[in-house]
């Protein structure tokens, strides 16, 4: 499947939102995740499907002072 990631094509073969984390090595609770326009929560990472076309953005919290 096809989908945009942060703007960049991205090819793979998972099936869900935590999957995809999962294959990014990205800890799901220092991200907010943005599917189709949407903001999701962290609660449905695990049951949010990915479709072929969708675009993802993955948001990193950065601290500081």
């Amino acid at each position: 499947m096809k989908i945009k990631l942060n703007g960049e094509d991205y090819e793979t073969v998972i099936e869900t939102v935590a999957q995809l984390l999962e294959e990014l090595r990205i800890v799901p609770g220092r991200v907010a995740v943005e599917l189709n326009l949407s903001i999701l929560k962290k609660a449905d990472y695990g049951t949010c499907p990915l479709h072929d076309g969708d675009a993802v953005e993955v948001v990193n919290f950065v601290g500081g002072g």
